[in-house]
């Protein structure tokens, strides 16, 4: 018997074998649900941009199984994350509320206290098993705030080939221990606190990682580029499908992968492929870029691509797996990203205050129990949209402070004329006024961006998506009456927002 096929049979008994530091995780006996209800899985890709899929139509063959995938599902072709990095990004998707309201808008950021109740477990309840993988450690602060309402919650290290996450180990306070752990005493992406412990985990982990086998991956195998954490992306999945095979249904799953983000590591089937010569619209930079050069952003979109299609050969296993257990004829699949990535402008990847397209825009295809054909949603949607969507399908309450809609397809109305925004703050203060911040409003093919703070005057930007995807056009000054009219209403949306803080 091989080795996927061992896993799959195996179940989520050998998981724990193969495994064990997950034994103390599956800390809740979960009774039987109501078999009526379907299962759910939401399988969130970390800073995939619909841009640069070809199931969206990008150029270069990055995505053929989210293409075989998209056959059999519902998938909407302007769906918008709440923000351009995890933290807000991911506060949005769980919470069905936006940034400016969520207020987990800094890095390692988490959700606003009196909010942090209504989210996607809680609202799904006890009816489900409830099951969450947060392999971004960004995302692990905001999931670990609704751990009450998770009966299963795997650690950040969970299949992971080598880890020196401490934070981890401490169950009755993951958040604390990985503020005061992780990010204070042994900082991996900058100076460690106490030099002694500090250096020395380093030195472990260093030492740990050159024993690894990088075999498959020419650039070595993936891993968090802030925290001490390699893993293959084939073992990932086989973990993720052997403890799907034993789950009790009816279940929800929130898997948040942390491929394809940087640092792109492709395996050795897909590394170099992409050195096909592909000429890209080269695009002015901007006066808030990070001033990258157009070679360096040419070479990360290249890697970035190569990373994204090996990461999508192993999702056609996991499709696979779904398919041969009869999943899909009795679960909603939902496939998505927390944002995008960016390669224009002297930009590289998401740290920046800039909302084009390319890293707001990401996947959403949705798979009804038992789907067989392809239907596209192409009106504007939301993050905000899920948990919304969720609760209506479990046949829920949706809670009264969430900003999002049920999608398009699943109950909700298909509305060109509806506004939906991202958000993007990390520079203001979690709990005060957004002073430096960029705010996008999308109605129909309309897109407005508003950037305020900065260190200079307010500003606008106008673009047509249907005419000018590139957005190089800015209408701002040429069609007054559309630009006012967003203009006001963002704004109003905007200093809502601010005066809800104040008070």
């Amino acid at each position: 018997m091989d080795r996927r096929s061992f896993l799959k049979l195996a179940g989520l008994s050998s998981s724990l074998l193969l495994f064990p530091h997950l034994s103390s995780w599956a800390q809740r006996s979960i009774g039987p649900g109501d078999p009526a209800l379907p299962n759910i899985i939401l399988l969130v890709f970390d800073a995939m941009s619909a841009r640069n899929l070809s199931v969206h139509g990008y150029p270069r063959p990055t995505s053929p199984n989210l293409e075989r995938f998209a056959e059999r599902a519902t998938v909407y072709h302007s769906h918008y994350s709440a923000g351009n990095y995890t933290t807000p990004g991911v506060a949005s998707l769980l919470t069905g509320t936006y940034p400016w309201t969520h207020r987990a808008i800094n890095h390692r950021g988490v959700v606003k206290r009196d909010l942090a109740g209504n989210n996607i477990f809680s609202v799904l309840g006890n009816d489900y098993t409830r099951l969450a993988f947060p392999q971004n450690f960004w995302a692990n602060f905001i999931v670990t705030q609704f751990a009450n309402e998770i009966d299963t919650l795997l650690p950040t290290s969970a299949f992971s080939e080598l880890d020196f996450l401490i934070g981890d180990h401490f169950v009755n306070d993951k958040n604390m221990a990985a503020r005061s752990l992780d990010d204070f005493a042994f900082n991996l992406g900058g100076e460690p606190a106490p030099l002694v412990l500090g250096s020395l985990q380093r030195w472990l982990y260093s030492m740990k990682n050159e024993q690894l086998s990088h075999t498959g991956y020419p650039m070595g195998i993936p891993h968090d580029i802030n925290y001490p954490l390699n893993f293959r992306l084939e073992n990932v999945f086989d973990g993720l499908m052997s403890l799907l095979s034993n789950l009790q249904s009816p279940f929800f799953t929130y898997l948040h992968l942390l491929p394809p983000h940087s640092p792109y590591c492709p395996t050795d089937k897909f590394h170099n492929l992409f050195r096909d010569g592909l000429k890209f619209l080269k695009k002015p930079e901007h006066q808030l870029s990070d001033g990258v050069s157009n070679p360096d952003t040419l070479l990360a979109r290249r890697l970035y691509d190569e990373y994204i299609a090996s990461t999508d050969e192993e999702f056609g296993r996991f499709l696979d797996f779904l398919e041969d257990g009869g999943l899909l004829e009795n679960s909603y699949v939902f496939i998505t990203s927390d944002h995008g990535e960016m390669f224009e402008r002297g930009v590289v990847a998401h740290s920046t205050p800039l909302l084009y397209d390319p890293v707001v825009h990401i996947p959403l295809m949705v798979s009804a129990p038992g789907q067989k054909r392809r239907n596209d949603i192409y009106t504007p949607t939301s993050a905000v949209d899920i948990l919304p969507t969720l609760a209506q399908l479990a046949g829920r309450p949706i809670p009264a402070e969430v900003e999002g809609s049920p999608l398009p397809g699943f109950g909700g109305q298909d509305d060109p004329a509806r506004s939906i925004y991202v958000v993007e703050a990390k520079l203001s203060p979690a709990n005060g006024t957004l002073k430096d911040a960029t705010v996008v409003l999308r109605k129909g093919n309309q897109k407005l961006v508003y950037y305020t703070g900065y260190g200079g005057e307010d500003s606008f930007e106008l673009y047509d998506l249907d005419e000018d995807l590139d957005e190089l056009n800015d209408l701002y000054r040429e069609n007054p009456a559309i630009a006012m009219r967003m203009k006001d209403e963002l704004l109003e949306a905007f200093h809502a927002a601010n005066r809800h803080t104040q008070k």
